[in-house]
């Protein structure tokens, strides 16, 4: 059974760039276009990673990997960010929030499917 990617991104072209990236390396992606919806989807159907932009509206990816490490069920699964933000400050609040990992976009596919697999298998 195909491991579930949710991605989580305000941009329609990055949240296309991910899926197409991720499906041909035979994962299933779920797409959500910000925070909000990203939880929802997320309360919705288990999934064994989610991907988050951070500036989005409605919700920002530091406030959706708080809330999502706030479920029992997504204490432990990998919660990679991927953003234009690279500042050390920045990072080092992604990972007090709880984020597993950093991505800076634009992302190479194939760097994103090795840390996918890394993480994930």
């Amino acid at each position: 059974m195909a491991k579930i990617v949710l991605t989580v991104d305000d941009s329609a072209s990055i949240r296309q760039m991910v899926s197409f990236t991720l499906k041909s390396a035979g994962y299933e992606v779920i797409e959500a276009v910000d925070g909000m919806d990203g939880l929802d989807k997320a309360k919705a159907k288990a999934c064994n990673l989610v991907l988050t932009d951070q500036n989005m509206p409605r919700m920002d990816g530091l406030s959706l990997i708080k809330s999502l490490r706030a479920m029992p069920q997504y204490r432990s699964v990998p919660i990679l960010m991927l953003t234009t933000e690279s500042s050390d400050t920045m990072k080092s609040q992604g990972r007090a929030a709880g984020a597993t990992g950093w991505l800076v976009k634009p992302f190479d596919p194939q760097k994103l499917i090795e840390v996918v697999k890394k993480v994930i298998g």
